[in-house]
Formats: C-alpha cells, sequence, structure tokens
C-alpha cells in the first residue's frame, strides 16, 4: 500500500483486483457449478486457517444448505500484511468481493481510502442485527465517523488460562474455584511465586522474546488499566501517559525475572510449557483454549487481573465488512445481510473455538452459559480495548512489530523505560507525519 499517486493506484487496482478474485474458484468446500444455478453466488474473502477456518467454512455450508437463494464463495487468503494489500487494491478498483473479514482495529485506516462501503443499519436491524445486540466498547469500534463501516462477529481478548489443580494446589483459588484477581502488582507477583513453588518451573508462561504482537497485547492491557489512553492524531503528534507506559514497561520486566515467568521465553515456549503443565497461568489470546483442551491440561480462564486498578483486556473482533464495488448489484448486497446476520446468530459454535460471540443473544443464550470455560472470560467483551485508532495500526501491522523493537531491550534490562518512551513518541510522530497511503485526499495511494 506503498503506492505514490492515483494513476498508479488505478493500475494496481485493477490488475491485482483481477488476479486475486480468479482465485475464487479454488474455495474449499465449493462445489464445482457454484451450488444451485439459480442461486447467487456471494464472494467471501477470508484469513481465518486451521481450526478457526475449519470451524468458519462448516458454518458457510451450513447456512448455504439453509439458504438455496444464495451460494457463498469462500476465498481463504493468507493472514497478515499480503491479505490487507490485496484487499486494499480490489476496493480500490471497485471490483471487490461482496463481504470480507478484516480485524475491527484495521477498519479505520481503510474507510478514508474509499476502500469499505457503509452498512445500511436500518436493513440490518430488519434483519436482527443493530446496536443493542453488541456491547459497548464492540459497537463503538466498529463507527468511523458515525456510521457503522464493519458488523463484528466476535471479540478475541488477551487473557489468562489457568491450571485447575496446580492453582488449587498452590491456594489462589477463591470459594468459587475461579483465579484470585489481585487488584496491585505486589501480589499478583506474590500469586506467581506461590504457584512457582507447586510446580517447581514457573508460576506463570509469558513468550514475548523477539515478538512485538506478543509484547504489545500485554503491554496494552496493562497501559489501558491505568485508565490511560493513546491518541494519534494524523499530522501530529503522539498523545500518551508517559508515566502509565513506564509503570506498564516494567510490570512487564518484574514477570521475567526467571521465577514468576522465563527470562527470554518466546512464544512456543510458553505454550509448550503451560501444555505441559509446569506452570500455572498462561497469558494469551483466547485462540490457545483449544490446544490448552487438546493437551489435556485441566484449563480454565479469566481475564488478566486488574493489577494496575481498571478492568480492562487488550481485544480485537473478526469483524465483517462490504469491501467497495463500483457497481454493487442489489440483490447480491442484500443476501449479502442475511448472510451475515445469520453468521452471528449462529456464532455459538464459533465460540467453541474461544472467541466470545459479538451478538448479545448468543452470548445471553442458556446454551453459551454452559460453554466452560467460554462463559468464563465473556464479561471480556464489556472491558476491551481495541489499538488506538490510526491508519497504521491494528493486528497484521508493521506497528506492533516496531514496538516490539522499541521496548524490548528496556523490558529485558530492566532500565531504559524513559529512553524507550521517547523512541516510541519519535516513532510515532514519524508515521503520523506521513500520509495514509490508502487514502489518495493525503497524497497516498
Amino acid at each position: 500500500m506503498d503506492t505514490p499517486h492515483v494513476s498508479r493506484r488505478h493500475f494496481l487496482a485493477g490488475s491485482l483486483a483481477a488476479g486475486v478474485l480468479g482465485l475464487s474458484g479454488c474455495a474449499p468446500g465449493a462445489p464445482g457449478g457454484g451450488g444451485d444455478a439459480s442461486a447467487t453466488t456471494l464472494q467471501f474473502w477470508h484469513l481465518l486457517s486451521g481450526g478457526d477456518g475449519i470451524t468458519m467454512q462448516g458454518l458457510i455450508d451450513e447456512i448455504n444448505q439453509q439458504h438455496p437463494e444464495f451460494f457463498v464463495r469462500p476465498t481463504v487468503l493468507a493472514w497478515g500484511a499480503p491479505y490487507y494489500t490485496k484487499l486494499a487494491m480490489a476496493g480500490a478498483g471497485g471490483r471487490a468481493p461482496e463481504l470480507a473479514v478484516m480485524h475491527s482495529s484495521r477498519v479505520p485506516g481503510y474507510v478514508p481510502g474509499g476502500l469499505l462501503d457503509p452498512w445500511d443499519t436500518e436493513l440490518l436491524a430488519e434483519l436482527g442485527v443493530e446496536e443493542s445486540t453488541f456491547t459497548e466498547p464492540i459497537w463503538q469500534s466498529s463507527l468511523v465517523d458515525g456510521q457503522l463501516y464493519s458488523v463484528a462477529l466476535d471479540a478475541h481478548p488477551f487473557i489468562a488460562l489457568y491450571n485447575r489443580d496446580i492453582c488449587e494446589q498452590a491456594g489462589v483459588l477463591d470459594s468459587d474455584g475461579a483465579l484470585l484477581r489481585p487488584d496491585n502488582p505486589e501480589d499478583f507477583f506474590e500469586m506467581c511465586r506461590e504457584i512457582a513453588g507447586v510446580t517447581g518451573h514457573h508460576g506463570l508462561s509469558y513468550g514475548f522474546l523477539a515478538d512485538g504482537t506478543q509484547m504489545w497485547r500485554l503491554f496494552y492491557t496493562l497501559y489501558s488499566q491505568h485508565g490511560a489512553q493513546m491518541n494519534f492524531p494524523q499530522g501530529g503528534t503522539a498523545e500518551f501517559d508517559v508515566d502509565a507506559f513506564t509503570a506498564s514497561l516494567e510490570f512487564m520486566h518484574t514477570l521475567a525475572d526467571g521465577e514468576i515467568a522465563a527470562r527470554q521465553g518466546t512464544i512456543d515456549f510458553a505454550i509448550a510449557e503451560f501444555a505441559a503443565q509446569q506452570s500455572g497461568i498462561h497469558f494469551t489470546g483466547v485462540w490457545e483454549l483449544p490446544t490448552m483442551q487438546n493437551a489435556g491440561v485441566p484449563v480454565d480462564a479469566t481475564m488478566i487481573p486488574p493489577v494496575f486498578g481498571q478492568e480492562a483486556v487488550y481485544a480485537d473482533s473478526h469483524s465483517l465488512v462490504l469491501p467497495h464495488q463500483m457497481e454493487p448489484d442489489e440483490q447480491a448486497r442484500r443476501l449479502s445481510y442475511t448472510f451475515v446476520a445469520e453468521l452471528l446468530k449462529n456464532s455459538l459454535t464459533w465460540a467453541g473455538a474461544g472467541h466470545i460471540p459479538a451478538y448479545l443473544p448468543v452470548v445471553e443464550d442458556p446454551d453459551y452459559a454452559e460453554l466452560i470455560p467460554q462463559a468464563h472470560y465473556a464479561e471480556a467483551a464489556d472491558h476491551i480495548v481495541y489499538d488506538p485508532t490510526a491508519w497504521f495500526t491494528g493486528s497484521g501491522s508493521n506497528f506492533v512489530q516496531d514496538f516490539g523493537s522499541i521496548v524490548g531491550d528496556a523490558v529485558v534490562s530492566g532500565s531504559g523505560y524513559e529512553e524507550a518512551a521517547q523512541r516510541f513518541q519519535n516513532h510515532v510522530d514519524s508515521i503520523l507525519a506521513s500520509p495514509n497511503p490508502a487514502n489518495p485526499e493525503e497524497g497516498g495511494a
């Protein structure tokens, strides 16, 4: 998305969109003829692989069977920057699929360039999808300049998995059998040391070495627990709380003391350690829940304790968007709304992968209350915080990797926190001085 001017943008958009659209015929689960000959085909791009991809395909197949009037044809593309580049180019050329999945945090960067079309909230409401069917943080994350540009399927927060047996032996469960949730760093550290005394290894598994994404997820959870926010005004300077910034880095350093958690653990090490039941708590995303269940860990889960006073948890959402089309087929677009509504209403299946369904009627269904441990952290949907709004932030962005490079030495060494904050300031300011490459009005693509 580094194209410098409009003419080049249009050239790349046309060629790339045409090339990528050609992949649709390779979609898994699609019959050779594309379904019933009378059905309207809905092209659907997403970046879900592994267990998530299998679950999504099952939902698509079920909805296709229940709605012979349309046939959803998925195209699965690689997660990360390549996916978002292809989606941007398709939207820029107006030859995009009817639907696509985006992380909510990436949506604000695509709206200024006209790469997405807004949702018709009245039509969604006719199908039972409206503001009241989402938590406030999730609904607000879907709005850009007051218009709805994404419909969240889920929230996938950064949480604390814990081993019930180990934590019970360590005496860190409450009377209901849930993990204690200290409201200050010292008590949390002590709890982890009690657990380490039981495991003989570490109290907590947290992998961060050379992984900016992992560092950012925990950092922004801790930073937000101070009640602090970040503001990245385009063309201006980054606004953030330096004291909260440095205190969060110091907390992360203390975790990696060799007793609470490994001094320089990677994400793979942390996953393997907790799966081997050599630690009692694992800071990770909800998507690792099935891994631990399959490994036979007696696993439960909760939000990361509010060690800096306020309940807050970093999260993102898989959301449905309408990539910009020059001349959208009105029938196909309306049927796309039907598909999205059906996907939300059937998202209890999606919750099995650990994600919190964004659609509140599913979370409030008695069947969801029986889904353990997912129901134990469902309240996180009321306290989630998304990435600071900017064209360069969000899941799969370079921003989170750059963050890891900026603060990594301070977290490992336990010194230079203020210097890291200044480097962060300088880095973000330099990006803010550059145009959004997806917005022609700023001289971008």
